[in-house]
């Protein structure tokens, strides 16, 4: 992780402490929102963002997503949990987004998914 400089190039103990604080809660197994981790660290979603983006060269909504749909494919494989209730166990309120994002990410949907995760299984 890259160190937190304040405007005259000097390590800012503080900054790097919520930085820290920061990727402790998003590498937690919680699924969190961005506005949930602003209000946690007590920063605005936007400088939330933008320091985590300054600091890892990632977007903070892409990683979130990420950790999202990575959770449902393993629920896909593991359980025989309905893919509604998948989506809504990852934070998606409609079936239609969470299929479109997995679908995105995979390059197959939910259902296809699942049935290749069983028969590698197999």
């Amino acid at each position: 992780m890259a160190r937190p400089h304040g405007r005259s190039g000097v390590v800012n103990p503080a900054l790097e402490f919520r930085i820290r604080k920061i990727m402790e809660k998003v590498e937690s197994a919680s699924l969190w929102k961005i506005s949930e981790l602003a209000a946690e660290l007590n920063l605005s979603e936007s400088r939330l963002q933008h320091l985590f983006k300054e600091t890892t060269g990632v977007g903070l909504g892409h990683v979130l997503t990420e950790q999202r749909l990575q959770r449902a494919a393993l629920l896909l494989t593991g359980t025989n949990m309905r893919i509604k209730e998948i989506a809504a166990a990852v934070g998606y309120e409609h079936t239609s987004s969470f299929t479109r994002a997995f679908e995105q990410r995979f390059a197959q949907p939910p259902q296809a998914y699942r049935r290749a995760g069983r028969e590698r299984k197999c």
